[in-house]
């Protein structure tokens, strides 16, 4: 059976649980990006992740985009800036 991660939610709705290896190729990928850039807004973290993981994922590279950066941000490791619009996201700490 594969390991699998159960996504989390900021607002604690119900989120599903997700193959692990693609949960931490997304997180590692979202995570570059925010490094890269520092203050990405939420529409660019998606276009560039969805095009970094383009046919490497089974499914939507965007849902994979935004139900990880979710879990992120309910785990403490990204925030988004407070009244931005649109939306921008930040590194919260120091992930390795």
């Amino acid at each position: 059976m594969e390991d699998r991660i159960q996504l989390l939610h900021p607002n604690e709705k119900e989120m599903p649980s997700i193959n692990k290896e693609k949960y931490n190729l997304v997180k590692k990928t979202i995570l570059d990006i925010i490094k890269e850039n520092n203050i990405i807004t939420f529409k660019n973290l998606s276009k560039e992740s969805s095009h970094r993981l383009n046919g490497i994922l089974d499914g939507s590279p965007s849902w994979y985009v935004t139900s990880v950066k979710l879990d992120l941000e309910a785990r403490g490791i990204i925030e988004r800036l407070a009244k931005t619009s649109p939306q921008k996201i930040q590194l919260v700490k120091s992930e390795e």
